[in-house]
């Protein structure tokens, strides 16, 4: 029996969308990050279309960390294709209120140092 187009968007929000990002360089990780989230969040770089409150698993890996983060969180921001600037198509995932949010916050913060009193131009602010 083939599926319904209801029948298969309902899986499809059922589950999240499930993202990769690494990051290589110190300056993109500033870039990208987003501390004005209250759990902090990250900028993700995609052509997808996604709506604020989306459900997202990302993969994280943060320069020469061999640890991989796993991060269940959900849609903060979307710049969209065209957006002024030119500024990169992506979303902003806000980490979760829990230990694995807490856990990637505090590498990537311990990553930046000082650079996090920066007032050079992010992906999103």
């Amino acid at each position: 029996m083939a599926e319904t187009p209801a029948a298969s968007s309902a899986a499809s929000l059922a589950r999240p969308s499930v993202l990769s990002l690494g990051i290589k360089e110190k300056s993109a990780l500033y870039a990208a990050y987003m501390p004005f989230l209250v759990n902090g969040g990250i900028f993700v770089p995609t052509n997808k279309n996604y709506k604020l409150g989306d459900e997202i698993y990302l993969i994280l890996t943060l320069m020469d960390d061999p640890n991989k983060y796993p991060v269940a969180g959900k849609v903060a921001w979307v710049t969209p294709s065209g957006a002024n600037n030119n500024r990169a198509q992506g979303i902003g995932v806000h980490f979760p209120a829990d230990e694995t949010g807490t856990r990637v916050r505090q590498r990537i913060e311990e990553l930046l140092g000082a650079a996090l009193g920066s007032s050079r131009a992010t992906h999103t602010l």
